[in-house]
């Protein structure tokens, strides 16, 4: 069997029973106005929710990351103001005329508003936006001013002093220098998150984001650009998990086979929605469909269905795992079917073709849990194997066969 034939079978068998539907209805909710930040694994559930207004600025924490995010979202305004910590006093009343508004990137959680005029990309880059780095101190100094209007035109200026063995050590205060405050944030203390967050009112550093690796997806209200900068509200990507888009097909028979995913952020982003106004209601695609990995690497099918609007923020969809594994670069692909498919008497029997090896048996239910480890067996040829699923409640079930770089997988349903 040749390697596209192989491609061809395993396509098959994961799309045996289209008609069966393994999808889960999810609402997620953002709150009443979109006031909560959701975050959300599709392996667990919601993993937490925290106010959107809170916080005012968030520090990157991971490795040696240095972006500053401004929280836009909720209606603040950014501009950097000077190029010299020198013009600190100079910087006493509003010129916005001549200041340089700042957004957050859509896309990228690393190019925070205060990165802008960062040279990061090039081979020999060390200015970082807020600062330049120092490459025989291995600190950041500060050399921005910049300007934030809470979004009810009252200015405070900051500035970022330092970031120095993990530390973040910043200054605002009001444009006529009365309220100077002095903050510090830790990176160490926020250890395994992406940001720690502060608020410029109650001058408190926040732990509000779940664990990074146990959450894969945030709803959220944010600033994107259509192509002025405009409030959304839809799903933005944790860092590195990857996502794809797939329009013009219908939902039920769209794969995620022949195109990449994307790390950016906002693959998902707001516009499977559409606002009608005409009939003021909002519409969404029957023909986009979204995958997802996820942190375990499985592979989800979304289709977007519903949003409450500001009355109480809900986002409705349903997820299905499409994938319970990403298929490994040249992976040699096998084929695979089940019988009796619905199972109605507890046995299971499986062949297998096109693998020889030994290889771990993984049966994963509709919200990709493992319900069931097998192995290693050995495979050669044509081969049958027999499983007892009678354990198992009705369902529809996923069933994958792995090895070093050969994968097969089919469905199967109890009844």
């Amino acid at each position: 069997m040749d390697n596209f034939m192989k491609y061809a079978a395993f396509i098959a068998s994961i799309l045996l029973f289209p008609t069966l539907s393994a999808q889960t209805q999810v609402t997620i909710s953002t709150g009443p106005s979109n006031t909560l930040q959701t975050f959300y694994s599709l392996q667990s559930g919601v993993q937490g929710a925290a106010p959107l207004a809170e916080w005012d600025l968030a520090f990157e924490i991971t490795g040696f990351s240095s972006s500053i995010l401004v929280n836009t979202a909720k209606g603040m305004i950014v501009y950097q103001a000077s190029t010299s910590l020198s013009d600190w006093d100079a910087v006493n009343a509003p010129d916005t005329d001549n200041w340089i508004l700042l957004h957050n990137s859509e896309s990228d959680w690393s190019s925070g508003a205060l990165t802008y005029g960062n040279n990061l990309s090039e081979p020999d880059g060390f200015n970082v936006g807020w600062g330049l780095y120092n490459i025989i101190t291995h600190t950041i100094a500060g050399n921005k001013i910049y300007v934030i209007d809470d979004g009810q035109g009252n200015f405070r200026k900051l500035r970022i002093n330092s970031l120095q063995t993990g530390t973040y050590a910043f200054t605002y205060a009001d444009l006529d220098g009365s309220n100077e405050h002095q903050g510090t944030v830790n990176k160490t203390a926020f250890a395994q998150r992406n940001f720690a967050y502060w608020s410029m009112d109650t001058h408190t550093v926040m732990d509000r984001e779940p664990i990074t690796g146990t959450w894969d997806l945030l709803f959220t209200k944010y600033i994107g650009f259509i192509p002025e900068a405009y409030a959304l509200t839809g799903v933005l990507q944790n860092k590195n998990i990857e996502a794809l888009e797939v329009d013009g097909v219908p939902t039920d028979d769209a794969d995620p086979w022949g195109a990449p995913f994307s790390t950016e952020i906002n693959t998902i982003g707001a516009d499977w929605k559409m606002f009608n106004m005409t009939t003021f209601q909002y519409e969404y695609a029957d023909d986009r469909t979204y995958f997802v990995k996820d942190q375990q690497g499985a592979i989800w099918k979304l289709i977007f269905t519903g949003y409450g609007g500001s009355a109480n923020g809900d986002i409705t969809f349903t997820q299905e795992l499409f994938s319970a594994t990403t298929i490994p670069e040249n992976a040699l692909i096998g084929s695979v079917s089940a019988f009796p498919n619905p199972v109605t008497d507890g046995r299971l029997n499986l062949v297998v073709d096109g693998l020889d090896g030994p290889f771990a048996l993984t049966v994963y239910d509709a919200q990709g849990r493992s319900v069931l480890r097998e192995g290693p067996l050995t495979l050669m040829g044509v081969t049958m194997h027999s499983m007892d699923v009678g354990m198992f409640p009705s369902g529809v079930y996923t069933v994958q066969l792995q090895g070093d770089r050969a994968l097969a997988m089919t469905r199967f349903v109890v009844q």
